[in-house]
């Protein structure tokens, strides 16, 4: 069986590789809550990658064998490196296991809803994806203000907003619509163009009530900030701006999201941390 250790680099691994936008604060966390964070990342991305990559067996499945794994990992008797991984980190943060339920619930969300009516039956499913990462993830950062819950679900609603809009070709090209199909209808376009992917003034309203909407939330989220450990606040702040810098790049060519998903170079990520080190 794979070793502790070698569990966490496997989990680094997935990071790195699979959360690129992500890992470049994760990177400057302390040792111990950056292995914690690796491991619930990696646990959360595999669940989702049994949606995306349609595997040989039922997806429903999958993620009840998944959610057996999970179950594991709190009995400490877990059989998956990343199990293996998210145990050790449980044992020295109190990370809930209610957020990975609640995650997986998400997922299975996404087998059988792929169109949402409105913008607060999205939040249905961001709050499952999206806000329960947040609260995996600030028992590792550590936070000295339940305020700090509040102002967590606005980043992470602000990048999983982000992560819809900066995917939104890959998604359709999955079958799958995340804008809401009413603000899609008051913007002038319609779910028709967007299923062929037409670029007019119409998607470009559309963007820009996206990023309006995105941006708020990103405000909000600043104060989330302060309220985390030292030690984890120059990574918390990186991430945070590495998807501001995602969404001026939707911005600057809105069309490109329906040809590829956006993705940050190397070398823009490299400038974000040397600007976030050395504030003029």
């Amino acid at each position: 069986m794979i070793s502790v250790e070698g569990a966490y680099r496997y989990c680094q691994n997935i990071t790195n590789q699979q959360g690129p936008h992500f890992s470049v604060g994760f990177r400057f966390l302390p040792p111990s809550k950056r292995k914690a964070i690796f491991a619930v990342y990696a646990f959360c991305r595999y669940a989702d990658d049994i949606v995306d990559e349609h595997q040989v067996k039922p997806i429903d499945l999958l993620l009840k064998e998944w959610e057996e794994e999970l179950v594991r990992c709190y009995q400490q008797t877990p059989s998956h490196p990343i199990g293996i991984a998210l145990s050790d980190a449980i044992k020295k943060y109190p990370i809930p296991i209610e957020g990975f339920l609640g995650l997986i619930a998400g997922c299975k969300m996404d087998c059988t809803i792929n169109r949402y009516p409105t913008y607060d039956a999205l939040l249905v499913y961001c709050d499952k994806v999206a806000t329960t990462i947040s609260d995996l993830s600030l028992p590792v950062f550590g936070f000295h203000d339940p305020l700090a819950y509040e102002y967590g679900q606005a980043l992470s609603t602000a990048l999983q907003l982000t992560n819809i809009l900066r995917d939104v070709g890959e998604d359709l090209n999955r079958g799958r619509i995340y804008l809401p199909l009413d603000e899609i209808a008051a913007c002038g376009y319609s779910e028709a163009a967007l299923l062929s992917k037409t670029k007019n003034d119409a998607f470009l309203k559309l963007v820009r009530f996206q990023s309006d909407r995105i941006r708020a939330l990103f405000e909000k989220s600043a104060a989330l900030i302060s309220l985390v450990d030292a030690d984890a606040r120059f990574a918390l702040s990186l991430m945070r701006q590495v998807y501001i810098a995602l969404m001026d790049r939707i911005d600057e060519k809105p069309f490109d999201v329906l040809d590829r998903s956006i993705r940050l170079s190397w070398i823009q990520k490299m400038r974000i941390v040397i600007r976030a080190a050395f504030p003029s």
